[in-house]
Parts: structure tokens; C-alpha cells; sequence
């Protein structure tokens, strides 16, 4: 449920930083660094500890240790209270603490680290993959980049096209599924197509094995349109990408 977790560091490298940061403040204490797999962790399980320290924000959470604690026949923590310090330089939609929520949605649009060097891979047009489900803001970014001058392959409108009569999947669908998916006019109809397939596993492959290809090949003609057209970055918006 985190923001951005895609960019939160794995836990072991947090782990360590952590340690490093704790030792360096103060290298007399000894320091048990473990994984939360759960909200609690060892604090309603460990007989060992006197004290969790809380923020006026977290006092809840606190006080729900206790009770779990005392259920599971241990003694109450003493709870020590820390303010949070607060950020001077956040946003009006930014926490007013110091947040790594707020960190993380910082650093959209910088560049993590440079792009990888394919040799295999022409350089231009540097092609984007832009991909999330249904309602993400996949196409309102498209179009973003689109005004930024990025040259958009709309994988959807590719997908319907392959299904058209005379498009490169047409034969072979009506071939695989049978006449029962085409309407009155001879066009392919999906609704009925995907009664025959979804929930069907082997059905399913046998479309994606006929369709997945012929849209992979449509895309790679519009990247070297796009190529002929001098454009630098191409986008590729689609709802699966293909490696």
C-alpha cells in the first residue's frame, strides 16, 4: 500500500543503511534490525522488550501492542512519544513531515540511472514502454508525451486492426474459433470471441499465440515510421508489453 513502491529500495540495502546510520550515531547499543511481515512484528511476541518508542501519530498503533501484548500474557511497553520533524520545504500536496512517501513522488521524472546500451537496439528512436490497467492515466500521459513531440503507438488501436477483415489475424482467428464469432457483416465479433476464450487457458494461448505477433509486428513498422519521420522518442502504450 505504499506510494511509488516500485521505487522504495529493497529491504536488505535499507537494512543496511540503516544499521550503518544507528551504529554511527551510537556504536555502544546494539542494534536487532528484523523484517515487519506483519503490522506488529516481535513487539507482541517478545518478552524481552520495555519499551517502543511512537509519534503522535503512531500512539494508536502503541497502545494496540499492549493490548496485544497482554492477551498474549506479557507486560506493557512503556511508550516514549517523539515528535516528527517537519518538512520547510514541502508542497501544499506534500505532508507536512518529513515523509519518504513524499521523497519518492519527488523524484518522478528524474532519471534513476542511466538508460542501458543495447547494441542490438538501434539508438533512435528510444523506444518507451508506457503500460498500467484500465483507467492508470496510461493514455493522458500518451498524450502528454505526444504534445512533448514522442511519436505514440496506441497498442489498443493496433489490437482491434489485426482483428479487421483483411488485417493479418482475421483468416486465422476465423479459422481457430469458427464462423459463430463473425456478425452479419463478415467483422469479427470480440464479445462473442471472448465468451469462447476467457477462463479457457489453452483457448486463450491458441488467440494470443494467432494475435500477440502480428500487433509485435505492427508495432515494429510504426517504430520505423517513426524513424522515417526523424522522431527521437517513440511511446509505446499498451495494457501488456511485449519483451
Amino acid at each position: 500500500d505504499k506510494v511509488l513502491p516500485e521505487l522504495i529500495e529493497p529491504y536488505e540495502l535499507r537494512a543496511a543503511k540503516l544499521r550503518e546510520f544507528l551504529e554511527d550515531v551510537k556504536p555502544s547499543l546494539c542494534y536487532d534490525i528484523v523484517p515487519l511481515a506483519d503490522p506488529f512484528g516481535p513487539s507482541v511476541t517478545d518478552p524481552d522488550l520495555q519499551c517502543l518508542v511512537v509519534s503522535e501519530e503512531t500512539r494508536r498503533g502503541g497502545e494496540a501492542v499492549n493490548r496485544k501484548r497482554l492477551e498474549n500474557g506479557l507486560s506493557e511497553l512503556a511508550l516514549h512519544e517523539i515528535k516528527l520533524m517537519k518538512d520547510p520545504d514541502h508542497s501544499q500536496n506534500e505532508e507536512e513531515k518529513i515523509s519518504s512517501s513524499s521523497l519518492r513522488q519527488r523524484l518522478l521524472g528524474t532519471l534513476l540511472h542511466p538508460p542501458r546500451q543495447d547494441p542490438a537496439l538501434p539508438l533512435r528512436p528510444y523506444v518507451i514502454g508506457l503500460t498500467g490497467g484500465t483507467g492508470s492515466g496510461k493514455t493522458s500521459i500518451a498524450r502528454l508525451l505526444g504534445h512533448l513531440g514522442a511519436f505514440v503507438i496506441d497498442a489498443d488501436k493496433l489490437g482491434h486492426a489485426v482483428y479487421e477483415p483483411g488485417g493479418p489475424a482475421y483468416e486465422r482467428v476465423v479459422a481457430a474459433f469458427g464462423a459463430e464469432v463473425l456478425n452479419k457483416d463478415g467483422t469479427i465479433n470480440r464479445k462473442v470471441l471472448g465468451a469462447k476464450v476467457f477462463g479457457h487457458q489453452e483457448r486463450l494461448k491458441s488467440l494470443t499465440d494467432i494475435v500477440w505477433p502480428e500487433i509485435a509486428q505492427m508495432v515494429k513498422e510504426r517504430v520505423r515510421e517513426a524513424d522515417a519521420q526523424g522522431k527521437a522518442v517513440c511511446v509505446l502504450d499498451a495494457a501488456v508489453l511485449l519483451e
